[in-house]
């Protein structure tokens, strides 16, 4: 990758992880407000419930986003973006537009997900 698509990738991360950080911030909000109303009846509450359990599934999974965009900006500053953190082979620059946090390329990735890191 040129130093132009590294710092293309740099912007398109940090706008992923502001982004990111404000849909977690939502979600917490979003938690504190269910069940706010006053009390509901069963069905509601047990509603509530489940959207809360899903909002913190959601939390859990954008908490882990964050910490795979703050990795890629560390490989931005070590001067290792773009490459394989299994093989060193050159990640796709594809796969690295898609999914510009990526660790790995498409073989070994596909190798880490059926045999583990």
């Amino acid at each position: 990758m040129d130093q132009q698509q590294v710092e293309q990738a740099r912007q398109r991360l940090l706008k992923m992880r502001r982004e990111t950080l404000q849909e977690v911030q939502d979600s917490r909000q979003a938690c504190r407000d269910l069940g706010q109303d006053g009390v509901g009846d069963i069905g509601d509450i047990s509603s509530n419930t489940y959207h809360r359990d899903v909002l913190m599934n959601l939390s859990e999974t954008q908490r882990q986003l964050i910490r795979d965009i703050d990795a890629a900006l560390e490989r931005i500053e070590q001067g290792e973006y773009g490459e394989c953190l299994r093989c060193g082979e050159e990640i796709a620059p594809r796969r690295m537009e898609v999914r510009p946090f990526s660790r790995y390329c498409v073989e070994c990735k596909t190798e880490v997900e059926k045999f583990g890191e």
